[in-house]
């Protein structure tokens, strides 16, 4: 179930809310109890054989985090006692390091096995058959289904865990309380990525106001106008280019501008919309996203693009690495290693590897430069031109399906690949005036327009007339059109 469908908006949310609402008197654990099942039955909707799985790895976390709370693994000794946060910095027993240690097992293999079983099987015949050994034929009576958000609430998961190791927050006494925070619908299957103790204490307490929701309504319309309106037929150049085989150089860079449109405004849309729908159930989720197509280098590109990625891969890996603490070589060797596994994090593919590699790279050798460097140096809107196109031509590697159609896409942008009879048809598709008008207007967005997290703040007569129409547009064309994907689900 997406947010963009007519399930969801007429049907499910409606009932989701005056469940929650009519429970509004009541102790907040109810309501806690109301989103879990409502979260659960959101992920059921697509993929119900996946519930026993992501309740498994929710309840092993919630019995660890005790664990290391109460320093015991004998939890029925001390079920009654109060659960208190760890002094932060403090000396850590063996038992909670043990058990901080099983819960990043148990999370990483399942996440391993589920999403990069099949790319390591076949990365090894590809091997084996370059070199002339046998393979092992798996996917004749063996392939492995990826669950819907896994990445997604794996590392939400992980992140409880870290924080009542660290002190950064205290363990959970109540299950239904731990398991709302995994599971809640807004953010389960696509993020943003929540770090458990910027949750922690709206999970126990949180106020609904007619603020809050009224400022709800206006981020989930926005983002669902931002999603139909700019994202889809953004969306559909690229996928008409992607797939057309070899290109010319203008229309291969066409598609891939069009591209970057499409991911960005389609996973911003839907972080305004899981923000949206946070404020309308009384919480405050944190900005993902902050013009990145805005930023004058790669660096100050990953400080706006999924925020809340490149949060926790800053505070639970890159500084636990040693970050910039070790020495110029081991922090471009952190840097490197961050990206390649941030890459490999959205997909078990050669090319997000790649494209992980093209943003590590950058940030290293920006690091290396410094703030002397003869790019730090030019103009700034020269800056964000060379950015942009840099990360244009990275999207490349996250875009195409393999990594042959990646090398040969990216042939065209540079003007060395062979046009294929057809372009001319291919042209008079993607370049009509709806298409251009739409490429357009996501540019005068990206570069000029007020982000949705600034235009509600303070909301007026005016805006709400403006953000209604949006949104009653947007639902028309919702109607009548039959693309409409997610990129992030697939992640």
């Amino acid at each position: 179930m997406v947010f963009s469908s007519h399930i969801f908006v007429f049907y499910f949310l409606p009932l989701a809310l005056a469940a929650y609402y009519a429970l509004s008197a009541a102790p907040q654990r109810w309501r806690n109890l109301a989103l879990t099942l409502f979260g659960y039955a959101f992920y059921g909707w697509a993929e119900p054989q996946f519930i026993p799985l992501m309740f498994a790895t929710t309840f092993l976390d919630w019995l660890i985090s005790l664990v290391i709370a109460h320093n015991t693994w004998r939890l029925w000794t001390v079920w009654y006692k109060p659960v208190t946060c760890l002094p932060e910095g403090g000396e850590r027993t063996p038992t909670q390091w043990w058990a901080l240690f099983l819960s990043m097992a148990a999370n990483l293999i399942v996440l391993g096995f589920f999403k990069y079983f099949n790319f390591g099987v076949d990365s090894y015949n590809a091997l084996a058959k370059s070199m002339g050994m046998e393979s092992y034929q798996w996917d004749t009576f063996f392939r492995v289904i990826l669950p819907l958000g896994i990445s997604f609430y794996t590392f939400q998961a992980m992140s409880y865990t870290i924080d009542v190791y660290r002190g950064d927050a205290k363990a959970m006494r109540n299950f239904v309380d731990f398991s709302c925070f995994v599971s809640m619908f807004p953010h389960l299957v696509a993020g943003p990525i929540l770090k458990f103790s910027y949750l922690a204490d709206q999970l126990e307490n949180r106020t609904l106001t007619r603020e809050k929701f009224a400022r709800g309504v206006a981020f989930f319309a926005v983002g669902m106008s931002k999603k139909i309106l700019l994202a889809n037929p953004c969306g559909k150049v690229a996928d008409l280019t992607f797939n057309a085989g070899s290109v010319s150089m203008i229309d291969a860079w066409y598609g891939a501008i069009a591209y970057a449109f499409q991911i960005y405004f389609d996973f911003s849309a839907y972080s305004d919309m899981a923000i949206g729908l946070g404020l309308m159930l009384g919480f405050i989720f944190a900005k993902n996203f902050d013009s990145p197509y805005q930023s004058a280098s790669i660096t100050e590109f990953w400080r706006r693009w999924h925020i809340s990625l490149s949060s926790w891969l800053r505070d639970y890996l890159y500084i636990p690495l040693g970050g910039n603490r070790l020495g110029e070589a081991r922090t471009y060797a952190n840097l490197m290693l961050v990206m390649l596994l941030g890459g490999l994090w959205h997909g078990a593919s050669w090319n997000f590897v790649i494209w992980g590699a093209i943003h590590g790279g950058m940030l290293a050798f920006e690091r290396s430069q410094g703030k002397q460097g003869f790019f730090m140096q030019l103009p700034h809107p020269v800056r964000v031109a060379i950015t942009f196109l840099v990360v244009v031509f990275a999207w490349v590697f996250f875009r195409a399906k393999d990594l042959p159609t990646a090398l040969a896409y990216c042939g065209s942008m540079l003007g060395i690949s062979s046009v294929q009879p057809g372009s001319d048809l291919l042209a008079g598709i993607i370049y009509q005036p709806y298409y251009i008008l739409s490429l357009l207007l996501a540019a005068f967005i990206t570069w000029a327009g007020v982000q949705t997290w600034d235009y509600t703040r303070k909301l007026n007569s005016s805006k709400a007339v403006l953000i209604f129409t949006l949104f009653w547009l947007s639902l028309l064309m919702m109607t009548t059109q039959a693309y409409n994907p997610f990129i992030y689900f697939i992640f």
